[in-house]
């Protein structure tokens, strides 16, 4: 009875647990810390996303994971709840600086 209830807590369990997709290697030039008007993302090569976002009477800080690419956009989140980060303009050198544009913000990357 003792093993059939660690069982099931278990497989109970098992589904809030979630792990991040790693970076693929056509996308490392995402990886880095990225920084904007009230926008700091940094993407790590194992997908580990840390994301803070400031707005007038709301601002978001979160540590989340990838869940994968679809085109220049990448999804991230934890478990089932996710979100999509809408990058209009992908990683790009603008003179000496590595720039993109995420949901509407034209981030720096910070070397």
């Amino acid at each position: 009875m003792f093993i059939r209830s660690i069982l099931l807590a278990s497989a109970l369990l098992l589904p809030q647990v979630s792990f991040a997709n790693p970076v693929p290697d056509d996308k490392l030039h995402y990886v880095g810390e990225w920084v904007g008007k009230q926008m700091r993302l940094q993407i790590a090569k194992n997908g580990k996303i840390e994301y803070e976002r400031n707005r007038e009477g709301k601002s978001v800080d979160l540590n989340i994971e990838l869940k994968g690419f679809n085109g220049h956009n990448f999804d991230a989140g934890v478990s089932v709840v996710r979100s999509t980060f809408v990058v209009s303009k992908p990683p790009h050198r603008d003179g000496r600086e590595w720039k993109m544009v995420v949901d509407g913000v034209e981030l720096t990357k910070v070397e």
